[in-house]
C-alpha cells in the first residue's frame, strides 16, 4: 500500500475551498473536506483509478463534479499535489 503525502499547496488549496462554502453552508463545507479526505485516502490502494492528468505526471480524480484533485504516483506514495475548482485554470 502507498503512503499518502498532501504537499502544502494541496492543504492550502483544500483549505482555501473549505473556507469559501463555509460562509455559505458550513454542512456542506464539512461533507466537501470529508469527501476529499475518503477518496484521496483510496489512493493509498487503487493509485491508477482516475484519469491521466494535463499536466505530465499527474492524475486527476474528480470528487465533486466541481473540485479535481490533482496527484502523482511515486513507487510507493501518491503525493496530493493540488485541489482545484472545475473552473480554475489548470495547468497554471
Amino acid at each position: 500500500m502507498h503512503k499518502l503525502i498532501w504537499r502544502p499547496l494541496a492543504e492550502n488549496d483544500l483549505l482555501a475551498i473549505i473556507e469559501h462554502i463555509w460562509e455559505d453552508s458550513p454542512r456542506a463545507a464539512e461533507q466537501l473536506a470529508q469527501d476529499v479526505r475518503t477518496k484521496a485516502e483510496q489512493l493509498r490502494q487503487h493509485p491508477e483509478l482516475y484519469r491521466v492528468g494535463r499536466k505530465r505526471g499527474t492524475r486527476e480524480m474528480v470528487v465533486h463534479p466541481n473540485y479535481i484533485v490533482i496527484y502523482r504516483v511515486k513507487p510507493d506514495a501518491v503525493e496530493i499535489l493540488r485541489v482545484k475548482h472545475a473552473a480554475q485554470q489548470w495547468p497554471e
